[in-house]
């Protein structure tokens, strides 16, 4: 363990879903703001390698970092709030960890011992937690457990970091996460819920060293002074999180709570600079008094659960704040659009966005979608399998393959205008043809994508197997279907434009999972900018 690294462990308590990584962002930018260098990592309980496989109704957003790891939803916040990438070494599953140890014991890495939780996965959970410091490249490594407190799957993980704060008491602090229900009926808060969590830590043999408490309601000196009585902590180090406006907004509330300063405090680390929240409060000024609003729809199968299009959302937020304007979402399920409803749907919108996703349902609706915002000159981003649904319907619709269609959808087209590339195929005894991570994209000059870009070369993420066909390259661009972005190494399409349009762009990559506050992604940026242009009367 490096000693001039501190370890902090952010772990939950009473109910799960209460925000531990929008506090662990939190709390990573104050202490960034600081001039402190800061990494987060979370640790998922759950036995699966990654959430690659997991349905959105289970754990939300897959999200891709530029390694191509696939992780949650809450990677994207650490990497939105702290605009630094992360890799494989930010995210650790109970099911990377298993491998880990019984491939090493059919190694015979432990020379014959039996293989136990305790050391042997306990002892792998804490080399994984302090991976990221190798290297003294961090002063403060923030590691995020997932679930809460109790559960059992999340056992191994609390011996850790037992283990961790007696081998280095100094150099190691806990923060637990819990709530503080309030009791309508009665108008009171109800500090017994956190006071049987912390009891549940402490039989694990961890004390926790500040409590962050999740509330609706202001916490008075008596009910901090009652906490702290109860679970052995000083008054300062009960924290109080109310519940924000914007997720953009709790660095600043905790920081009025003196978060910071207590976590430096108690590690025994100096302030080290003047808090920078420059650009930070900037930006949560000008998304407090937009000058303008626009309303988007967002036309995916999953909207029902916001959290499968986060990342999106999000850069909508980054892309509308940097343009003075307030994003109102839509959120439009694609199985519930037909021909003879689309026009109502869509047409009091400035503009859509087509999600990404797998499979077939809901691209019926997509598809007709796309021709509206094509024909009525909406404004229009597909991103993924939007794109591919832009594809598919320029080939029916412009060039008249009725029958067109990505071989994902239908075998038996005569015209597989989307597809698995031969040398995808090859891949498939390799473990799968799905291209992630970062790749290469060549803008092509007097493009609307490079006008967005104003570069030859860019760098995107990408999580998808089917590709545009380039058998049909040619096809497309006769009939006025542009093809403006090409990665320089396989030469495949990223990017699809139409001419003489307001806005029609559709990208193979994830944009959105590269736009943060302090450098929003030029593409929403861009779509943003064009929809404003083309509204005659901005929402003021």
């Amino acid at each position: 363990m490096s000693n001039l690294t501190k370890y902090i462990f952010v772990t939950g308590g009473v109910a799960s879903s209460l925000g531990k990584g929008i506090i662990s962002a939190s709390l990573a930018k104050l202490l960034q703001a600081r001039g402190y260098s800061v990494a987060i990592q979370k640790m998922d309980p759950y036995i699966n390698i990654d959430p690659d496989t997991l349905n959105p109704y289970e754990h939300g957003e897959c999200y891709v970092t530029d390694d191509g790891t696939v992780t949650d939803l809450d990677i994207g916040h650490y990497e939105r709030f702290l605009n630094i990438p992360t890799s494989k070494l930010n995210i650790v599953t109970t099911g990377k960890i298993y491998s880990t140890v019984i491939k090493k014991e059919r190694q015979g890495d432990y020379l014959g011992k039996t293989v136990q939780v305790i050391p042997h996965v306990t002892d792998e959970i804490k080399e994984r937690i302090q991976y990221l410091a190798k290297g003294n490249k961090y002063d403060i490594v923030i590691t995020e457990i997932g679930g809460t407190v109790g559960d059992i799957e999340s056992l191994p993980y609390i011996e850790a970091i037992r283990q961790m704060k007696w081998e280095h008491p100094v150099d190691c602090l806990v923060i637990q996460l819990t709530l503080i229900p309030y009791l309508s009926a009665i108008g009171e808060l109800k500090t017994k819920p956190t006071q049987h969590a912390v009891r549940q830590m402490l039989q694990l043999g961890v004390q926790p060293d500040i409590l962050c408490c999740r509330t609706e309601h202001n916490l008075d000196f008596s009910l901090r002074h009652k906490i702290a009585q109860f679970c052995n902590i000083s008054p300062n180090a009960v924290i109080e999180a109310m519940d924000a406006s914007t997720i953009y907004e709790v660095p600043i509330l905790l920081h009025k709570e003196k978060l910071d300063n207590v976590v430096l405090e108690k590690l025994c680390l100096s302030e080290k600079s003047t808090l920078d929240l420059t650009k930070w409060n900037k930006f949560l000024k000008n998304y407090s008094h937009p000058a303008f609003e626009i309303n988007i729809g967002l036309v995916g199968k999953y909207v029902e659960l916001h959290d499968a299009y986060k990342s999106i959302t999000e850069a909508l937020i980054h892309g509308g704040t940097t343009n003075l304007c307030r994003v109102s979402i839509h959120w439009i399920h694609s199985e519930e659009i037909s021909e003879q409803n689309v026009s109502k749907i869509l047409s009091p919108l400035d503009g859509i966005i087509v999600a990404p996703g797998f499979g077939s349902r809901g691209i019926d609706g997509k598809i007709i979608a796309i021709k509206y915002a094509r024909e009525n000159k909406l404004p229009f981003l597909g991103i993924c399998l939007g794109m591919q649904c832009a594809v598919i319907e320029f080939a029916r619709n412009v060039i008249g393959w009725k029958d067109a269609d990505s071989s994902e959808m239908s075998e038996e087209t005569s015209h597989p205008v989307i597809s698995v590339m031969e040398e995808q195929k090859e891949m498939l005894g390799k473990g799968g043809t799905m291209r992630l991570g970062q790749f290469n994209c060549e803008l092509i000059p007097d493009s609307t994508i490079y006008k967005v870009y104003q570069q030859n070369i860019i760098q995107e993420r990408h999580r998808h197997r089917y590709e545009f066909n380039n058998s049909y390259l040619s096809d497309f661009k006769n009939n006025g279907m542009e093809i403006t972005g090409i990665n320089p190494e396989t030469g495949l399409v990223e990017v699809v434009e139409i001419k003489n349009h307001p806005w029609f762009i559709g990208v193979q990559y994830h944009p959105e999972l590269k736009s943060t506050v302090e450098n929003p992604h030029p593409l929403f940026t861009g779509f943003v900018k064009a929809i404003l242009e083309n509204t005659e009367t901005p929402h003021a």
